[in-house]
This record gives structure tokens, sequence and C-alpha cells, in this order.
């Protein structure tokens, strides 16, 4: 018996130590915005991008419902869906007991926002050193180490360090969240080379803005969104080269992603005006989400009335009911009180607005951008690239939902995320 026990411990000293052996180091970047079909496109300038793909792995990758920032970044780094991790928009979604009946507050703590575990959460469990810049739902995370946040400021402890060693100037954090987002990306770039030179980061979970901000002004397809994706490309070549620089490259694994893909509109709909003409102002409300939008309404007996007053709307091409939610990965009202009674579904070519006055549909002055839309739509689709550190040249891929890249940097960094629906892609044992 005595054999068998030293056996069995002995065994178990062994896996960890393979374990310990195998895992390495993997950096997450996000680049918000970057639509699946656009790495198709074979003179789109994106030189680093194109090496790391042609060293791993490529795709598009299924995005989870809501399209939207907040609730995909969630699902990627928690595996579960937003009826499970309780992201719905960019914040929590919070009642107001007047009119509008609800409100989107960005700063809630992760410890309220976020309702699964986090694969920086078993990472810091299991001892190992996690940081992120300009990560979303992630505020005064406990389980972060290091963080950079979106609204950085001089006051910051990671800011200060780097305000100590000349990284950054007072100048750089004074008004930081009203600077341009150019101006804030490459700041945010800065503090993501720092970590990886200076801290060294068993995971880094990394964010990028520009491109979703010129997708939105300008329309997919354009060339700011072009110029905007080149610019996000030089800021993972300084990644890279920070790894290299810090002798971490055989070690580290890049996971580059995005939250979700891109549509063109041409029109918006104002749906709270066709309230409004029904005599429901104050009884439903609208809360647009870009190709998708949310419908509150005071009393279940008054869903087929506002059902009525928004169906033939131009521009809405569907309108989903409760029984349909489940399938969408969105909560039932009665047990998340952040979501609505109804779901509505823009038509290609067609934004939703929270605008008020004028005609329920109306053509915008200049073709913008939006995401949002249902998930199954080809054009959300993210992109997914995986490169370095126990992954193989693969070439294209296929097959890869958003909800497979918790478990996949678990198993890389050798720690456990039992609770995530996804599963390992890409990773060689």
């Amino acid at each position: 018996m005595k054999n068998v026990f030293r056996f069995s411990f002995a065994l178990l000293l062994l896996v960890g130590t393979i374990e310990a052996q195998q895992r390495g180091k993997v950096i997450l970047i996000s680049l918000d915005g970057f639509p699946a079909y656009a790495l198709d496109d074979p003179k789109l300038p994106i030189p680093t991008l194109r090496k790391l793909m042609g060293k791993g792995a490529y795709g598009a990758m299924t995005a989870a419902n809501p399209t939207v920032t907040w609730p995909n970044h969630t699902t990627m780094v928690t595996g579960v869906r937003a009826d499970e991790h309780g992201l719905l928009a960019n914040g929590a979604i919070t009642r107001t007991g007047a009119w509008p009946p609800v409100k989107v507050e960005p700063y809630v703590d992760k410890v309220k926002l976020v309702r699964a575990p986090t694969v920086y959460d078993a990472a810091h469990a299991a001892g190992l050193k996690t940081a992120q810049v300009d990560w979303v739902a992630i505020q005064n995370a406990p389980t972060i180490t290091w963080a950079f946040p979106e609204w950085a400021s001089a006051e910051g402890a990671l800011e200060k360090e780097m305000l100590s060693k000349g990284v950054v100037t007072p100048a750089d954090l004074e008004g930081f969240t009203k600077a341009n987002i150019l101006f804030r990306d490459q700041i945010w770039t800065r503090a993501g080379e720092y970590l990886i030179r200076s801290h060294k980061p068993d995971l880094l979970l990394f964010h990028l803005l520009t491109l979703d901000s010129e997708h939105h002004t300008y329309g997919p397809n354009t060339l700011a969104g072009r110029t905007a994706m080149a610019f996000v490309d030089a800021c993972v070549e300084k990644l890279v080269n920070a790894v290299q620089a810090a002798g971490q490259a055989d070690r580290t694994t890049f996971l580059i992603v995005s939250d979700h893909g891109f549509k063109a509109y041409k029109s918006q709909i104002r749906a709270n005006n066709a309230l409004e003409q029904a005599g429901l102002a104050s009884k439903a409300y609208v809360l647009p989400e870009g190709g998708t939008a949310f419908v509150y309404v005071t009393g279940d007996e008054l869903i087929p009335r506002v059902r009525e007053a928004l169906q033939g709307v131009e521009g809405i091409d569907r309108i989903f009911g409760k029984d349909e939610f489940g399938a969408l990965g969105l909560p039932l009202p009665e047990k998340d009180p952040q979501f609505g009674q109804l779901l509505l579904a823009a038509k290609t070519g067609y934004s939703f607005s929270g605008a008020t006055g004028g005609p329920v549909t109306a053509a915008v002055p200049q073709t913008g951008g939006s995401h949002g839309y249902v998930a199954s739509d080809p054009e959300m689709n993210p992109i997914f690239i995986a490169s370095g550190y126990r992954v193989k040249a693969q070439g294209k891929i296929s097959g890869v939902s958003n909800l497979d890249l918790a478990p996949t940097i678990a198993k890389l960094l050798g720690v456990k995320l039992p609770s995530a629906k996804g599963k390992p892609v890409v990773v060689v044992d």
C-alpha cells in the first residue's frame, strides 16, 4: 500500500513538473472592431499580423450576442455567454426608477460586474502574474497584478511607476480620458511594452480602440479603416519586439483577436419615435446597441401593442421574443433585470439610434459603421490569430468560437477553468 501511495505521489509530482515545464506566457491582444473578412484582402497593410499568421493559425472567429465590446471581451476571458457572465452592454445596465427606465453605467468594479470566473482569476489563484492594459469590465480587479486602465491617471500605481522611470510624462496623463484615441492607443502600447520588459507578466490582456473608432465614424472598407489597421499592426509589432528584447520569445504565445466585426449603414432607426407615435412613450423604451436594440416594457400585457408599433418599421428585420433569448445566449428579464422583453434586429444598411425627433427611419449624411448585429451574421465575425509557443504553423483554420479563448489561455498557462463552455484550440501538447 505504501508503494502504491509513493508511486501515485511521484506520478502527481511528475505531471506537475511536466505542466510547469510546458507553461508559457500569454499575451492576448484585442484589436477592437477588426472584422475577419478584412484578412481576405491581400493588400491590407498589416505586415506584423501577416508574419504571425504565417507562423501560426488564423481565421474567422464567431462572436457572442450581443456583438458589443464589453460582452464579447468578457466572453473571451470567461468562456461563457452573456446570460452567464452578466455583461449585456458596455457597462452595467441599471434600472433608474425614472424615465428613461435604464442607463448604462461603466464605472462598476469587476467583482460586481462579472458573474463568472475569469482566466485571469484562475491564473492569479495559481500564483501567476497578471496584467491588463485598457481591458474592459475589469475595474479594480483584485486578481490583476498590474493595471494600466482605460481611465488612466497620474494617481494610478502603475502610472506612478512609469512616471518615475520616465516612460510617460505628466503631460501624457493630464486629461488622458479626453485625449484623441490615436494618442491613447500609443500610450497604452507604451504601457504594454513597459510591462513586458519590466514585469514579464504570465498573462497580459491588451486592448486597442483606434480601429473601432474609425469604423464607427467612416464605416468599414474605407481608407480610414485600412489606415487604422496599419496603425494597430504597428502597435502589435512594438509588443512583439518588446517580448524579443525581454528574452521571452521562446516561451510566449500571442493571441490576436477582435471582439466583433463591422457593417456599414446608411440609415438610422429611431425606434423610440415609433413608440411615441403609437402613444407608448411612457410605457416602453428602446436601448440601442447598434445592429440590435433592447426593448423594455412596463408590463407584459403591453408587449403585443409594442410589437405592433414596431412591426413594419423601415429597417427592422426581426423582433425576438423571450422564448428565443436562450438560443441567442441572452437572459430572460425575470432572471436578469438588465435585459428587456423584446430584442430588435436591424437589416443590413441600418443601425439603431437613441436620437429623438424627426422621422422614425432616416438617412444619415455620411455612411457610418456599426456592430451589435446578431452574431450569426458573418460580418460580425472577429479575427483569431495564434502564434508562438506551443502553436504550430497550421495556416487558415475554421470553427473557432470566442468561447474557446479562455480555455485555450488556461491550457497554455497550466491552470484550470472548469466553468468555461468552450474548448482549447491550436495548442500543441
